[in-house]
């Protein structure tokens, strides 16, 4: 074969063929197993900064929001609505335990019974705000403990009760007083735990 054939056929004699290029390399193990973790750890820190600051999931403990509630139900919390506006009569919320003594818990779910300026009466076991007689269908029972005020709530704070008007059944703001805003965390918006539960607030 004459030099001009060896160009025409696309190769010169000193020169061997062109190879096919090789496919993309397999990644090592080391390398997914990074990927991987760093995935886990970034989705692990977006959960607990939003689990900080903007929604809670809770357990409830006791049985003083009975009927409403039950024990080892599990409530999402919004943390971030009380920002944007104040606490509402009949809204369901998380509090820090204001009280002292040996029962003390670290949180509390009531619901808000008097907002910033109303008086609260327990008379003749029914309650009373701002002199109306209350009508309240969460609850079973007429209130079995003893009457309670008149009280009138403070600026910048909630008289808050359980739902369950049993005797003794629960510890609230007739026990310790009007809640400020700042020891409320969020409201309780629906039971996410067990399936068959799960409803709004």
């Amino acid at each position: 074969m004459n030099p001009i054939q060896q160009q025409e056929s696309g190769y010169s004699g000193n020169n061997p063929p062109d190879t096919p290029e090789s496919g993309p390399k397999p990644r090592n193990l080391i390398s997914e197993v990074w990927d991987w973790a760093k995935t886990v750890v970034i989705a692990f820190v977006i959960m607990m900064l939003l689990n900080l600051f903007v929604f809670n999931l809770s357990m409830v403990k006791g049985q003083s929001m009975q009927p409403t509630l039950y024990e080892k139900e599990r409530l999402f919390v919004d943390k971030i609505v009380y920002n944007f506006k104040a606490p509402s009569q009949g809204e369901v919320v998380v509090l820090r335990d204001p009280s002292n003594g040996p029962d003390k818990k670290e949180f509390l779910v009531k619901r808000v019974i008097g907002t910033p300026g109303d008086t609260i009466e327990v008379k003749d076991h029914k309650l009373y705000v701002n002199g109306q007689l209350q009508v309240e269908p969460y609850t079973e029972v007429e209130i079995q403990d003893p009457d309670f005020g008149p009280l009138t709530v403070e600026n910048d704070h909630y008289f808050v009760m359980g739902d369950n008007r049993h005797k003794d059944a629960s510890k609230d703001s007739r026990s310790f007083g009007c809640v400020s805003t700042k020891e409320i965390v969020g409201r309780a918006e629906f039971i996410f735990w067990p399936v068959s539960q799960i409803r709004g607030l």
